[in-house]
């Protein structure tokens, strides 16, 4: 008779990052913040988007794409994983696609022993115009097609916490996540507008954790770039009731972290079985 295994609590880290142009610079940055996650007990910590590469052109990640499986964002992100021996989520990194003058928005995921588990590209691509804010995705980047989840896994994890892959503006298209369910846990890496985020960004981050009964992991990009851009931070952890169990409200780099209850997921789940009532 096989002997059940229930998950352990999990401890996770969302970091907030304020990126620029300098990629060098970037990642001593996120360095100093996995390490400040690390020391704080964190297990998977997760990075935001474009952690790597805020450009002061769209055009400048394209310049600093890698290809698949080999360049120093992708070394870096392994080394920290292996050295800390954590699961890292790479937020999001530009690698090489099969248009020139566009790259793959890709978030990259690596184990405790520095070795790649996933990678999934960015689905759906941010457009908005707005009075002066003009935002087109698609003219520099390839929207991905694969939904992909991932089982993070380890003797201190008990199972393997079931771990569903989206960034940025995948966040307000339930059906992405649908496709995912059920999952343990979301990471949501983003970098949204101060306009949108302001508007939209709890919201959003509380809709998905209901509707679907999980944790909801989200860093960002939050504060004033070198490129003049303002994004809105608010990095948050949120409860599968929808509750803010952890926020960065403050503007600027940060590490915010919280202990992920496995029980809370069951708690939720079979009180309100919302996920086995569906038809469709």
């Amino acid at each position: 008779m096989t002997e059940t295994v229930e998950a352990l609590p999990l401890g996770v880290a969302a970091i907030q990052m304020v990126s620029g142009p300098h990629v060098g610079d970037n990642l001593e940055a996120a360095a100093r913040l996995i390490e400040q996650a690390v020391q704080g007990g964190a297990q998977l910590i997760a990075l935001p988007e474009y952690f790597s590469i805020f450009g002061d052109r769209e055009t400048d990640k394209v310049f600093v794409r890698e290809q698949d499986g080999a360049g120093p964002v992708q070394q870096f992100l392994a080394d920290q994983a292996a050295h800390h021996g954590v699961w890292l989520f790479g937020g999001s990194t530009p690698i090489a696609c099969g248009h020139p003058g566009r790259v793959a928005n890709a978030c990259l995921v690596y184990g405790p022993d520095g070795r790649r588990r996933a990678r999934y590209d960015k689905i759906h691509l941010f457009s908005l115009t707005r009075g002066p804010e003009r935002f087109d995705e698609a003219a520099t980047i390839e929207p991905g097609r694969t939904p992909v989840v991932v089982d993070c896994d380890g003797p201190r994890l008990g199972r393997p916490w079931r771990v569903g892959l989206s960034i940025c503006y995948d966040l307000r298209f339930p059906e992405l996540y649908r496709a995912l369910a059920p999952v343990d846990l979301l990471v949501v890496p983003s970098s949204f507008t101060a306009r949108t985020g302001a508007a939209h960004w709890d919201l959003l981050l509380r809709a998905r954790a209901v509707e679907n009964q999980c944790w909801v992991l989200a860093p960002a990009q939050g504060g004033r770039h070198p490129n003049g851009r303002k994004t809105w931070g608010h990095s948050a952890i949120i409860d599968p009731w929808g509750d803010v169990i952890a926020q960065r409200k403050e503007d600027g780099e940060g590490v915010i972290g919280a202990v992920l209850d496995p029980s809370r997921i069951n708690d939720v789940r079979t009180g309100l079985p919302a996920l086995a009532h569906r038809v469709m």
